[in-house]
């Protein structure tokens, strides 16, 4: 293996070579990332087609992002056993199975279960992909790398919902999924051309029983609660049993990872104050974040009786605010307190929320929840990446790759959670049916707990460091590779601000070495 950053004889380091590379991971992190939006626009026609409750429905989007959350920890397992070429080119024909198959379906189960196919794939494109592109570089390359890894991150929010509602309009819900199937056999044909061979390494351990405990076990839960209180009743076998299971598997889990010697998720990071309330604020935020952004489809398709296609023009004030927010933020974090500029993020999009709560009408002017949305995006673009960075820095090069991998795992699970939680309360806040209410007040009630969420999310970034990090030390350019191997266990854009010493850090001089190398854009923002 090549250190990251040198040339070497196995990596494509011209510039033609280095634009291949690119246009394939462009190619298949584009994918990936634009299936977790492009279904928030079809919730309603999805529901109408297959005869489904909003509970059952959102598990097309839910499920998809449970399976991006479960791959993290495999993905980085699998590199260092097979390598970086087989392990994309399996993640691409994963992806394009599912996106055909789901394109197929027949029902709402069989949509889901393909939905979670592709997740499987698409969970493990972005990362390997970013490994294969810091592998490919030098230190006169890497600042490029990461300009065309952020592409993916800042068109995905944007695209994904106009995209998804101009397919619906103008073909079929289906071509939401098969669009996926031409694009991906080119880039698995262009990937098999020019990706550099990577050998593996037999013998690489990965904790099975904790990932056959963890993604199953919060699905059982978030199944049983939400279907309870779709009901209103809790009582009934089909949902106890779920919801019992699977808080079984997640207790069996956190007993497992206490004890495991390599978990999935390392709990001794939550010793560390500045990553236990990185965490927190990320759960909670996310939770309210994507649990919220069901609701405006929704509400512009239902009650303003507008087209898939203008829903998400309407809804794109808030990705490109948040998208030009990121630009900003991610130097921003490495000057001042991460502590005020999180704090400062959280309120802004609750305030954003804040302007939907109890107040969006039948006859809400456009312009208003326009105004809205790009106060909400600034607020998310100051929040998501910064939290990262502040949880994870100061930590060391062995426990960075671990953290970061928690992180995503939190993100995704609590985007899950968020869109179970967010149709269940806007169905009950309604009629208490099945289907999307008629009327703007369900959905203007809903928002207060959007807005609860992002407020209870400031109190642990109030136990973030208050002073601002120190100045970033010259990154080592020797670090391993499979450091970089390591780094497909991130999914999240924390390239900033993670080589600087947390102040606060509870080991003094334990500084974030190799810490660009293991962190990768994440799916949504």
């Amino acid at each position: 293996m090549s250190p990251i950053g040198k040339r070497s004889s196995d990596t494509p380091t011209s510039s033609p070579k280095l634009a291949a590379l690119a246009t394939v991971v462009i190619l298949g992190s584009i994918m990936s990332v634009l299936d977790v939006t492009v279904v928030n626009v079809a919730m309603h026609p999805l529901a109408e087609h297959f005869d489904a409750s909003l509970a059952t429905i959102q598990w097309v989007a839910s499920g998809y992002s449970l399976a991006l959350a479960s791959v993290i920890p495999v993905t980085a397992w699998a590199i260092r056993r097979f390598g970086t070429k087989r392990v994309y080119m399996t993640a691409l024909v994963l992806f394009v199975s599912g996106s055909l198959a789901a394109g197929l379906a027949w029902s709402t189960e069989s949509l889901v279960a393909f939905r979670v196919l592709q997740g499987l794939g698409g969970g493990m494109i972005m990362p390997t992909g970013m490994t294969i592109m810091m592998r490919a570089g030098t230190p006169e390359t890497m600042g490029r790398i990461m300009s065309i890894l952020g592409i993916p991150i800042l068109i995905g929010p944007l695209a994904g919902p106009v995209l998804g509602g101009w397919l619906v309009d103008s073909f079929s819900w289906r071509w939401m999924f098969t669009i996926n199937v031409p694009i991906g056999l080119l880039a698995l044909a262009l990937a098999a051309r020019v990706f550099p061979r990577s050998a593996g390494a037999p013998g690489q351990r990965l904790d099975v029983p904790g990932l056959l405990m963890l993604s199953p076990g919060l699905a059982g839960s978030l199944y049983g609660l939400s279907t309870g209180a779709e009901r209103r009743d809790f009582s009934s076998l089909d949902v106890l049993l779920p919801a019992i299971l699977g808080v079984a598997l997640m207790v069996g889990f956190v007993l497992r990872a206490r004890t495991s010697a390599h978990p999935l998720i390392d709990l001794r990071l939550y010793r560390r104050r500045a990553f236990a309330a990185g965490a927190a604020t990320m759960a909670l935020f996310v939770v309210g974040y994507f649990g919220s952004m069901l609701l405006l489809p929704m509400y512009f398709q239902v009650v303003r009786g507008e087209s898939v296609t203008a829903s998400g023009l309407l809804g794109a004030p808030l990705a490109l605010a948040a998208g030009i927010t990121m630009q900003f933020t991610g130097r921003l974090s490495d000057r001042v307190s991460p502590r005020k500029l999180i704090t400062s993020g959280i309120v802004l999009a609750a305030f954003g929320m804040a302007l939907f709560a109890g107040q969006l009408t039948d006859t809400t002017p456009y312009w208003r929840i326009g105004l809205a949305l790009f106060v909400m995006g600034v607020g998310v673009g100051m929040t998501i990446m910064p939290t990262m960075a502040a949880a994870t820095r100061g930590l060391t090069g062995e426990q960075a790759p671990s953290a970061s991998t928690t992180l995503q795992i939190t993100s995704q699970m609590g985007a899950s959670i968020g869109m179970a939680f967010f149709s269940v309360l806007l169905s009950v806040n309604g009629d208490g049916g099945s289907t999307a209410p008629t009327h703007a007040e369900p959905f203007a009630d809903t928002y207060f707990w959007a807005v609860a969420l992002m407020l209870a999310a400031a109190l642990p970034a109030l136990r973030l460091p208050l002073r601002r990090p120190a100045a970033v030390q010259p990154q080592e350019q020797g670090a391993e590779a499979d450091q970089a191997d390591r780094s497909a266990q991130t999914q999240g854009a924390q390239t900033q601000g993670a080589q600087a010493e947390d102040p606060n850090a509870e080991e003094p001089g334990a500084g974030a070495r190799a810490g660009d190398e293991e962190r990768v854009p994440a799916h949504h923002a």
